[in-house]
């Protein structure tokens, strides 16, 4: 999961990617708004969380901006404002949540797995049924069979959900490289890993759709 974090203290700035890199995700962070939505601009994130009270732009600009050109992307905002007036218009403008500081870093890994679920996977499932028996724990990014966890790899769990966040339709290449990876990677590595998945599940679970991409089909 690609995340941008937009926070101009440094020390928290720091901590939040930290955690959030042990968990598996992958986090740009920038101290300034501009910055953030010219990144926002040049690649696709999975989840932004944004302070309000940043330099140059703040995060509820950030916000309207993106709103205006289209742009769905999940915002959290993570804020020091507890005024109830601009909580009000956090949401208005099109936050899915906010969160106030100070906050534990497990609060806001939380709410990240929560907006996900919601608004990516569009489920408020903790669990989505796959073909050949197979469910999928959306908040855990787990992968299950016959209530037997299936062993896999932080990579391997986020080609499993980027897949089940496509039932049906057809994941290419460069999807799995911006979503999995975050990084330009050789093509035929992306293609290794994927196969040595399919060999770990029963069936034909990960279908291979020859020169486009591969897919989970809806069960």
């Amino acid at each position: 999961m690609n995340i941008l974090l937009l926070e101009d203290e440094y020390s928290l700035r720091m901590s939040i990617k930290e955690y959030l890199s042990d968990c598996g995700f992958f986090v740009d962070d920038f101290r300034n708004g501009e910055d953030a939505i010219d990144a926002i601009y040049s690649k696709t994130y999975d989840i932004l969380l944004l302070d309000i009270k940043v330099p140059k732009k703040s995060g509820m600009a950030v916000l309207r901006e993106l709103r205006e050109a289209k742009i769905k992307t999940p915002v959290i905002f993570i804020s020091s404002i507890t005024d109830m007036e601009q909580l009000e218009k956090s949401y208005e403008a099109g936050c899915c949540d906010y969160v106030r500081k100070p906050f534990e870093l497990k609060e806001l890994y939380l709410r990240i797995m929560q907006a996900y679920k919601s608004n990516i996977l569009k489920t408020t499932e903790d669990f989505l049924s796959l073909p050949y028996g197979y469910r999928f724990d959306t908040k855990k990014l787990i992968l299950k069979k016959d209530e037997g966890e299936i062993v896999l790899t932080k990579k391997e769990a986020l080609i499993i959900a980027i897949l089940v966040e496509n039932l049906g339709s057809v994941v290419t290449i460069d999807d799995f490289q911006n979503y999995v990876w975050g990084e330009d990677i050789d093509p035929t590595n992306i293609r290794v890993q994927i196969n040595n998945l399919r060999k770990k599940l029963d069936g034909n679970l990960v279908v291979n759709v020859r020169g486009f991409g591969y897919k989970i089909d809806k069960n």
